[in-house]
């Protein structure tokens, strides 16, 4: 028996806390805009005219050295691995909004920094400033949606950020073609300038809702969680059903606590939280494993070098094809397939998706087959990794840990995923441009095998965690339930904090009636 079929139920009864959910999701409509206007940056004259050198030999007149590329590509990552290693000592005191007010403060100083900047060293002080507040916006808001969404919604939830960095993607790349023609500073200084808007609404937006029951439940403050578990889910439960989600929230949390020996970065390497956190990792970092920073980065670039024409709106396709693919993803996750199905799909998908461009590449090079193939496997691959893989990082890195070291582990995969992040946007220049290496499409080879290799791992160890609640996910961990037995484990503690739930129901009904016969 796993927990009550009353508390499965769906996204009509539970629409408060799935807006909420959404809104918490925009956490990541700065990082898309962000990367996706630095990305067409370095085909701008005049971006290039202050960070580039001019040429009359290449297209457009002016480049850009493949040092300062590596630069401004890489220190974004390098940002967000300073950031995480505040995030753990910041969240052992602060609660998750207050995670997403440090994000904006930081991504003030990060938007100001790059718009005032006229060198290359300035402009990677106000990357490594935004990717700090990457960090903290990622883990936060990514915590908050795990531990607040039912059980039914999370992966729905939690996946919404793929929509939501999709719509900071595309937003980025629309502003950047109707700037690009301008000859001035102004033609970044205004996409840069728009940067401000996302994590102001987000800041505000926070200001109106609890904070996570589960937090606040693991830091001894029992009625605050309550009444914030009472605000999200509404009229959704009885109140029959609704102590039972707090009793199993209150016996997770002592369980845990029981367990714990302290809250340090080494307990997530502890015991059976060692297979969570690899796992988690593993998760997180498939992200970098498929190819996706190199598109991200250089995608408009690749475009150009691949003999593509008309850049600019080939990618607003690209990333519209991509929003789409991501909308069909959500709907099968929350419809149709669990979330090991949906990754192993997506993940398949992009392997394929990176050896037909790198087929093209290697048997026609600078030809226009090789580069319609790479356009068409490019559409391909947006709408299938991003829609059903990528998708899915989000919601299976935050629920596979526990509630004590969510954050801690988030954190650290984080960590990890950037700094292969910041190392594949700092070596892909040397593969990629015709100064250097010169492979264009043909780097494709390597995230094939990259991708096949994670397909792999993700097929033997990857367990689905569809339709459980936290602390049964904590439970088939704590029991060392095997990969493959995950879907059918009959799990025993929602079903006791029902038994136990409904005895404090029935207890205050007699408690109600008591009273009330004394009167």
């Amino acid at each position: 028996m796993g927990i009550s079929n009353q508390r499965n139920n769906g996204l009509k009864q539970n629409w408060k806390c799935a807006l909420v959910c959404l809104g918490m999701a925009f956490a990541t409509t700065q990082y898309g805009f962000d990367v996706s206007a630095i990305g067409t940056f370095q085909t701008m004259p005049g971006f290039l005219m202050t960070f580039g050198y001019e040429d009359p030999a290449l297209k457009g007149g002016w480049g850009i050295s493949t040092t300062d590329q590596q630069l401004i590509a890489s220190f974004l990552n390098v940002g967000t691995i300073i950031g995480v290693l505040f995030i753990t000592p910041f969240g052992r005191y602060f609660g998750r909004r207050y995670g997403i007010w440090m994000g904006t403060v930081i991504a003030f100083a990060g938007c100001a920094a790059q718009i005032a900047a006229t060198s290359v060293a300035g402009l990677c002080v106000g990357r490594a400033l935004m990717g700090a507040s990457n960090a903290f916006f990622i883990t936060f808001s990514n915590a908050y949606i795990v531990e607040c969404a039912p059980p039914k919604l999370r992966a729905l939830c939690s996946a919404s950020f793929a929509i939501t960095i999709n719509i900071g993607t595309i937003l980025g790349a629309v502003v950047d073609e109707r700037t690009s023609h301008l000859m001035s500073r102004l033609s970044y200084q205004i996409p840069l300038a728009c940067l401000f808007i996302f994590p102001t609404l987000l800041s505000i937006f926070v200001f109106f809702i609890p904070e996570s029951p589960r937090w606040l439940m693991l830091h001894d403050r029992r009625e605050e969680a309550e009444k914030s578990l009472i605000t999200l889910r509404g009229d959704s439960l009885e109140p029959e059903f609704l102590q039972e989600e707090l009793v199993e929230i209150i016996r997770g949390v002592e369980e845990e606590k029981s367990n714990a020996s302290s809250l340090s970065i080494v307990d997530i390497f502890k015991g059976t939280n060692l297979r969570r956190t690899l796992l988690c990792v593993a998760v997180v970092l498939s992200r970098a494993s498929s190819g996706v920073w190199v598109f991200l980065s250089y995608g408009t670039y690749f475009y150009q070098q691949a003999g593509v024409d008309d850049i600019f709106r080939i990618g607003i396709y690209s990333m519209t094809v991509q929003l789409v693919g991501v909308i069909v993803g959500l709907y099968c996750a929350y419809k149709v397939w669990g979330r090991r199905t949906m990754l192993l799909v997506g993940t398949g998908a992009a392997a394929i998706s990176m050896v037909g461009p790198a087929l093209g590449a290697t048997i026609a090079p600078g030809t226009p087959e090789a580069a319609k193939a790479f356009l068409a496997f490019n559409f391909f691959y947006v709408i299938m990794y991003s829609g059903f893989a990528g998708s899915m990082t989000w919601p299976v890195s935050a629920e596979v840990v526990n509630s004590r070291l969510r954050v801690v582990t988030l954190s650290f995969a984080t960590g990890v995923d950037y700094f292969f992040a910041w190392l594949t946007s700092f070596c892909s220049p040397y593969f990629i441009n015709p100064t250097a290496l010169n492979w264009g499409a043909k780097y494709c080879w390597i995230w094939a095998a990259s991708n096949a290799l994670t397909f792999v791992f993700f097929w033997v160890f990857l367990p689905d965690m569809r339709g459980r609640s936290l602390e049964e996910i904590d439970e088939l961990f704590e029991k060392k339930v095997a990969t493959r037995d995950f879907p059918t484990f009959e799990c025993q503690s929602s079903s006791q904090a029902h038994d136990i739930a409904l005895r404090k129901v029935e207890e205050a009904k007699v408690a109600v009636q008591h009273l009330e016969a004394s009167r």
